[in-house]
């Protein structure tokens, strides 16, 4: 298949999202899976009603060496076996916090333009605890208006690396960033209190390099407040710079 054979395919997977056919949409995904690069990365589609995955993708196995047919015949009980029994009953806390911040405070009509990020250490087939990050978005609702199949990367990080275990809700605002609504950190208090929801979308492009004239215009706010906004970042944090902040965050290794 051609380069622009692939980049078609990509435009056909976020066209659906206008007139959203679940089944054609998870179809392309899959079709799509077969031409993806072998990374640290893989992804899977994911069923919470009954708890199975309808869709795991070949890097699966490259990342944690496990068989795909497995996931897909004992479903997600299997994989969470596999959990690190420390960040069980965080991660459980996590899960359950991001459903009811999402029920009580994001309407229904906007959860399809949410995406949601959470953390945790899996067992591999060499008996090494990975770090796993995953960033699901939900795909379609129950009745209720709760997720219940959603599309899941998975991002596998050594496990020498110590990560604290957070979760955070980015809903996609009309220029198309997701803006943080929601975030803690289960580990320790560390940016869970007295940051706000804004500032930390700022500090999450600052530690990508962004100048404040970059961030104004993704998060459409001027440059004076996005200034503002760094200043009172520091004051609060009792830090005197952004290269200090940014060094903050890489020692602690938090995901924002």
């Amino acid at each position: 298949m051609i380069v622009s054979d692939i980049r078609n395919k990509y435009k056909d997977i976020f066209k659906s999202y206008d007139n959203p056919s679940l089944e054609e949409h998870i179809q392309k995904i899959i079709e799509l899976d077969v031409y993806l690069p072998y990374s640290s990365t893989f992804f899977c589609i994911t069923n919470t009603q009954d708890l199975s995955f309808e869709y795991v993708s070949k890097n699966m196995n490259a990342c944690l060496g496990l068989d795909k047919d497995i996931l897909l015949t004992r479903g997600m009980r299997y994989f969470w076996s596999r959990m690190h029994p420390d960040d069980v009953e965080q991660w459980l806390q996590a899960l359950n916090e991001l459903m009811v911040f999402t029920l009580k405070h994001i309407a229904v009509k906007e959860r399809n333009a949410m995406s949601y990020t959470w953390n945790y250490r899996i067992k591999n087939t060499g008996e090494e605890y990975v770090n796993i990050i995953q960033n699901t978005t939900p795909l379609e609702f129950d009745a209720s208006g709760k997720p219940i199949i959603g599309l899941a990367h998975y991002t596998v990080l050594d496990p020498k690396i110590k990560l604290q275990v957070c979760a955070s809700a980015k809903k996609l605002n009309d220029k198309n960033e997701y803006e943080t609504v929601y975030f803690n950190n289960f580990s320790q208090k560390l940016l869970s209190e007295g940051i706000s929801n804004r500032e930390r979308d700022i500090i999450r492009l600052l530690v990508l390099n962004y100048s404040s004239k970059a961030i104004a215009e993704k998060l459409n706010i001027s440059s004076n407040t996005v200034d503002t906004h760094r200043r009172n970042i520091l004051k609060k944090l009792n830090i005197s710079s952004t290269g200090e902040l940014i060094g903050l965050l890489k020692m602690n290794n938090l995901i924002i």
